[in-house]
């Protein structure tokens, strides 16, 4: 396996991965979204809500405010010492108290610790009039998308890798059709000569395959591919991919292990078998 940086903007990266299959892509892209695990508010006690929305609507919008993960610190429950029962390493406070009018933001939530807060300030979680209050006790925790899409880290989709291959001295007629065919942007024409300017654009539509394929060949790889990382800011893309691979390790190894195991048992039964039939 082969990892590329291809381009990086903010919360956003582009990554092309070689060398492997289409088994190997989906499961990792099926692992960042669903077992790379963040914060999210998971409990919601309702002291006062004066507001329009019911207590589902606002705890479900609560929910989906993405804060800022902090892996070194906090523990999933299921795998922290106190069994689940809620400590300071797997279970985190907050609070939210506002009285109206006014509109009621993210950045209303105070939470316990100063290092976990929400990525973005100014989403709206309901509205307030006149003395009118929310006033709310909240709980925060490590989760994992499988289990509900507030924990997962971001939007993680991929495509195979094109291979464009200019096989002939394409014409002047032939430049400009391409160009104009081309909805991607992904060729330029410098010194009469046709270029890729941009492969990363390419969707492998093949319009331009099909308007001049006497001069140009679109093919999609078949062990090379494109991955779009788009985090939603609790973990940025670099630890989001390195989280995937340290969970593919750790199935890996759990894998190998029950295996070896499997033929210890089988091993020992075989010989139980032989001593009876001995007898």
């Amino acid at each position: 396996m082969n990892i590329e940086v291809l381009n990086k903007n903010g919360r956003t990266a582009t990554i092309a991965i070689k060398d492997i299959d289409y088994a190997i892509a989906n499961t990792l892209r099926r692992i960042m979204l669903s077992e790379v695990p963040t914060l999210a508010i998971d409990e919601v006690n309702f002291i006062k809500n004066d507001s329009a929305l019911y207590d589902e609507i606002v705890a479900h919008r609560l929910g989906l405010v993405p804060l800022k993960t902090d892996l070194k610190s906090y523990e999933l429950k299921e795998t922290c010492t106190c069994k689940g029962a809620g400590c300071a390493k797997c279970e985190l406070n907050a609070t939210i108290k506002v009285k109206g009018p006014c509109m009621v933001y993210s950045s209303d939530i105070k939470i316990q610790d100063p290092k976990i807060t929400s990525v973005y300030d100014n989403i709206p979680i309901t509205q307030l009039l006149e003395n009118q209050e929310l006033d709310c006790e909240l709980k925060i925790r490590l989760g994992k998308g499988k289990e509900h899409a507030k924990f997962s880290p971001g939007f993680i989709y991929y495509r195979n890798y094109p291979n464009i291959d200019i096989k002939n001295a394409t014409s002047k007629a032939a430049n400009d059709k391409i160009l104009a065919a081309c909805p991607k942007d992904v060729f330029e024409v410098s010194n009469n000569e046709l270029k890729v300017k941009n492969i990363l654009n390419c969707d492998l539509c093949k319009a331009c395959e099909d308007i001049a394929s006497d001069f140009v060949e679109v093919k999609h790889s078949e062990t090379d591919f494109i991955f779009f990382i788009e985090s939603f800011g609790q973990l940025v893309t670099r630890r989001i991919l390195r989280e995937a691979l340290k969970v593919i390790d750790e199935k890996l190894n759990s894998f190998d292990k029950k295996l070896k195991s499997s033929k210890k048992e089988e091993g020992k039964l075989a010989t139980i078998k032989n001593k009876i039939s001995r007898k």
